[in-house]
């Protein structure tokens, strides 16, 4: 990327006041010339290519009709674009929100799936104005390789019963659950779905090797379809399950089968079928059980759009603004379910496209959202033949660049033990329970081992005299303790215990604090019990090269009301020096 369009896409975010639309104020401020358009139409094009199968293999496997992840790409992939921190972002469905997504739209049906994502938006728009964008930052990478890795485990597995044709009449809600549900119906393997999800994986695995030009499923899933057209019409017996066989929609009370070929058309979310068949009743229970659903899809979300975003700008070497982005992926969620669209995020298979492509600026991504809604109103029969197996291979292609498998490997046999254990702690619980319980328990793991390992930095030792230090020769009676790291709630106590015995001899006690940082109320506390018990001794303590934060809290506490026995000074060569006058003072 030349420096012209690093200059263009580089989001300075100010510190008084929000940007919201910040990428594309920034792309137009810096001139926008029929070259750039070109640039971004052909990306928009080439990803919007990309994003038709991958929106609807994406609502399938989040339990609802496929055009409902076309209607997502259409209109929060445009809101986003309009109005995001980053560039290059695309948005739409992605795999990480399956787990997520499928088990509320089990148990609440569509409607219930989209008044949690309006809700989920509204968290998204609160975190965004609370500025809260660069809190993903604190997130530790065994958290999220080890979710992430976990989620990816759960998709690939569920695509078995498509990609194999499995006969399984309903399958059940626990992960462990399905696993045995789909290893009791492999008998019922299908062997046509079989075949064409094999081709189709194949395609998608071979293709890329060869070349990059040409993006895989553009190949691969309309050669599956016209392969599987050609074989149900010649060969007697030859049946595959496609998005034509498997969903419909009702047009003027006339039930049709596939997509709908029309446009997002305005509704109330809350209006669509609820678990029963029937629009959901709004009531104060119903915004209480879709509450932890709703949290879950922000968290996620935010997590994944600024993931996107970060590694976007290290692709380009631009650098987006944090709670644009959360801004805009909260219209964007508050408004996809109005037009009939589900949850969404950053996607990074289609960010990173979208960037390889040649796109400058926001401009690219809403081509691709303006594309994906030409192909529902011009291509809905034809995409209606797509083979469900064929999905299934796409969603399982999907699944293992999400794992990252050979990375998460290697920092499982190189990364210290700790971090591992938060990984594969994460990744379990995941896989067995879901994404919230992981993320929570992983963050909270990785705080307690933070801490622990920050408790190991911080010390007190004594400074023994030395012939090259400007504190080498000291009054007698007179000790100097060097304090080092941080003294917080999960250090101080450990830190001071060297304190608890001074000899008797000692009338004087220097208190290095130069390598302390930052200390906490504990800190303050423990480093206060300290000093009080010296002082009962009759020993006189000076706080030397104290830190401007930590001056403050000791400030703040009101130690300098009390001068008889704590002095503070700015170095400890000056500390040094007021020990050598009191001992002066003293022998006189």
């Amino acid at each position: 990327m030349s420096d012209r369009h690093k200059a263009r896409a580089t989001i300075v975010p100010r510190t008084s006041s929000l940007r919201v639309a910040a990428a594309l104020r920034t792309a137009l401020a810096a001139g926008y010339g029929l070259r750039d358009f070109r640039a971004d139409l052909l990306a928009g094009l080439v990803v919007a290519l990309v994003a038709v199968p991958l929106s609807m293999a994406l609502a399938i496997a989040s339990g609802v009709p496929p055009h409902h992840g076309l209607y997502t790409a259409i209109v929060a992939g445009g809101v986003v674009a309009l109005l995001g921190g980053s560039a290059f972002q695309v948005s739409g469905p992605t795999a990480a929100f399956v787990v997520i997504l499928a088990p509320i739209s089990a148990a609440f049906g569509l409607g219930g799936l989209m008044l949690a994502t309006v809700m989920a938006g509204a968290l998204l728009l609160a975190a965004g104005f609370a500025r809260l964008g660069r809190l993903v930052e604190f997130i530790p990478y065994p958290v999220t390789a080890g979710f992430t890795a976990g989620i990816a485990t759960v998709i690939a597995t569920l695509q078995l019963k498509d990609l194999l044709g499995l006969q399984i009449p309903e399958m059940p809600e626990r992960f462990l659950e399905k696993v045995a549900a789909i290893a009791t119906a492999l008998p019922t393997i299908h062997r046509a779905d079989l075949a064409i999800g094999a081709a189709t994986l194949l395609i998608l695995v071979v293709l890329p090797r060869l070349t990059r030009r040409i993006p895989a499923p553009l190949v691969a899933l309309p050669l599956a379809a016209l392969v599987a057209y050609v074989l149900t019409k010649m060969v007697s017996g030859f049946d595959v399950a496609t998005i034509n066989s498997r969903f419909s929609y009702v047009l003027h009370g006339v039930t049709h089968q596939g997509i709908p070929q029309f446009p997002p058309r305005p509704m109330i979310p809350w209006q669509a079928a609820g678990p029963d068949g029937r629009p959901l009743v709004l009531s104060l229970d119903l915004f209480r059980s879709l509450a932890g659903p709703a949290f879950a899809i922000a968290i996620l979300g935010a997590i994944e759009s600024l993931l996107s975003a970060v590694v976007a700008d290290g692709m380009t070497g631009t650098k987006h603004d944090p709670d644009a982005e959360l801004i805009a992926q909260g219209v964007g969620n508050l408004a996809s379910p109005f037009f009939g669209g589900i949850a969404a995020t950053g996607a990074l298979a289609r960010t990173a496209t979208n960037i390889r492509c040649g796109a400058r600026t926001p401009v690219a991504a809403i081509v691709h959202a303006l594309t994906v809604l030409a192909a529902v109103i011009c291509l809905a029969p034809l995409l209606g033949y797509l083979p469900m197996a064929s999905m299934a291979a796409l969603l399982l292609i999907v699944a293992w660049n999400m794992s990252e498998a050979k990375h998460v490997l290697h920092v499982v046999r190189v990364a210290p033990s700790s971090d591992v254990f938060v990984l594969l702690t994460c990744f379990g619980l995941t896989v067995v329970f879901d994404m919230v319980i992981s993320v929570s328990a992983g963050v909270v793991l990785a705080a307690i081992l933070f801490m622990r390992r920050m408790a190991d930095t911080a010390s007190v030792q004594l400074i023994h005299a030395a012939p090259e230090h400007a504190h080498a020769f000291l009054p007698p009676g007179t000790l100097v303790y060097g304090i080092g790291g941080p003294l917080f709630f999960g250090a101080a106590q450990k830190a001071m215990s060297a304190l608890r015995t001074i000899e008797d001899h000692v009338r004087t006690v220097i208190l290095d604090l130069s390598d302390v940082p930052i200390m906490d109320a504990t800190g303050l506390v423990n480093l206060e019990s300290a000093i009080e018990r010296l002082q009962k001794a009759g020993v006189h303590i000076i706080l030397a090269g104290v830190q401007p934060d930590v001056l403050r809290v000791i400030a703040k506490a009101g130690w300098k009301r009390d001068r008889a026995l704590l002095t503070i000074r700015g170095s400890l060569d000056d500390a040094v020096a007021l020990a050598w006058a009191r001992h002066a003072v003293a022998g006189a």
